[in-house]
């Protein structure tokens, strides 16, 4: 729909599809126009902004829903713009089409591979599955609050009541924590991490430099089992240290969904029988402990070096090293397969050209991406390897995040 030359003034449009990050995407006057909380069919009024290329709406007004739009089941989403769930308006059905659509619109433009993108895998469950919370804390004593920030502006944040995302044992604890915000260490600006994990609710509180009030903290939050404070095991946890620590390493925060996830992986690197595997970002070495039990050379390759202790300790047979992947890839191989689980800006362009110059060539790399834009720019520095399989898997229901499992081949592979 057309609209008056006047940006200032709000237009009509109707929302065409949903792009990378969860925003509607319409066309006013040809350009494209990027509007938050829309859902294709969708008529709206909206105030834009104009950028060069491209333009940004807001809802000013729901002239006619689309066929695929919902009511939010949290009320922190329309009434205080959350910014952490970004497709709560959409159907389980029309999420999972955006997501795929998504993957396969980043392949196409940017990674210029033409492959067929296989359905995106449910979760088996839509809600209630974080197994982590992170909030920002602000103010002083009573007057403080905890809460998310809100979309489009991530310096404010809302007082966070419930999230229908989290578990309920994080759920419990956090309604304990917002009670006692006022116990928590003295400063402007504080970050409480929550981790649930089998059940046992851990928390870190970053920020601050004493805490006078901690007992009392302790006392009115008896749901937590481990704290620490910036880096200092509290009371009762001195036994537990790896506990608490382990809030500091990488795990996805959706636990049934990655275990799918990744038995999907170790299926698809067992294929062929390799001998010799290199685990590059292997974290904690599930993937790469998994194989080498099954008698397998593995080298894992992993940065943050308490996850490569914890692989060091639980994952016997594995060759861990604590190094960047560009620096330490060359000398893992050569290896019959690969596994590259790269955080979401991609892999470096170093790693990329080792992949292609390696001789002789790994049979397969499998290629897990949190970010379709970053792993179709990778596959374009990657020519002579053939795109075999891409598997979406929808580890974040009610956001517009994607895990994508990407299996790659030699080209002169028949």
């Amino acid at each position: 729909m057309r609209s008056g030359p006047e940006a200032s003034e709000p237009v009509v449009l109707r929302i065409d599809s949903i792009a990378a990050g969860g925003a509607g995407v319409g066309r006013v006057d040809g350009m494209a126009t990027f509007v938050p909380r829309t859902a294709p069919g969708d008529v709206v009024r909206v105030r834009l902004r104009r950028r060069k290329r491209f333009a940004e709406g807001s809802v000013v007004e729901l002239l006619e829903p689309g066929p695929q739009r919902v009511a939010p089941t949290c009320v922190h989403y329309t009434a205080d713009a959350c910014g952490g769930c970004q497709l709560q308006h959409l159907s389980a059905d029309a999420q999972r089409a955006a997501k795929h659509e998504v993957v396969r619109q980043a392949l196409g433009r940017i990674g210029r591979r033409d492959v067929l993108v296989e359905p995106v895998r449910p979760s088996p469950v839509a809600w209630r599955y974080r197994n982590k919370l992170t909030v920002t804390v602000r103010g002083h004593g009573k007057g403080r609050r905890g809460g998310l920030r809100r979309l489009r502006e991530p310096d404010a944040i809302f007082d966070l009541q419930t999230c229908h995302l989290v578990t309920q044992e994080i759920e419990q604890a956090w309604g304990e924590v917002r009670a006692a915000l006022a116990w928590l260490p003295p400063a402007d600006d504080l970050r409480v991490v929550l981790r649930s994990e089998g059940g046992v609710v851990s928390a870190v509180v970053k920020g601050g430099y004493q805490w006078p009030t901690r007992a009392t903290f302790e006392q009115q939050c008896p749901s937590l089992r481990h704290i620490r404070h910036d880096g200092m095991a509290g009371p009762g946890a001195s036994d537990d240290d790896d506990a608490v620590a382990s809030l500091d390493a990488f795990a996805q925060v959706n636990t049934a969904m990655a275990h799918d996830m990744e038995a999907h992986v170790l299926a698809i690197l067992r294929e062929g029988d390799p001998k010799r595997v290199v685990d590059a970002y292997g974290g904690q070495g599930r993937i790469a402990g998994a194989l080498a039990a099954e008698g397998r050379s593995v080298t894992l390759i992993e940065l943050d070096p308490e996850a490569t202790r914890v692989a060091s300790e639980q994952c016997p047979g594995v060759d861990v090293r604590t190094a960047r992947v560009e620096d330490a890839l060359g000398d893992a191989l050569p290896a019959d397969a690969v596994l590259l689980n790269p955080p979401r800006v991609g892999l470096d362009a170093a790693v990329c050209g080792i992949v292609e110059a390696a001789s002789p060539r790994p049979r397969r790399i499998v290629y897990v991406s949190c970010d379709p834009a970053t792993l179709a720019r990778d596959l374009g520095r990657m020519p002579s390897w053939r795109v075999d399989r891409v598997t979406p898997f929808d580890l974040f229901p009610q956001t517009a995040h994607i895990e994508t499992v990407c299996v790659l081949s030699p080209e002169e592979a028949s």
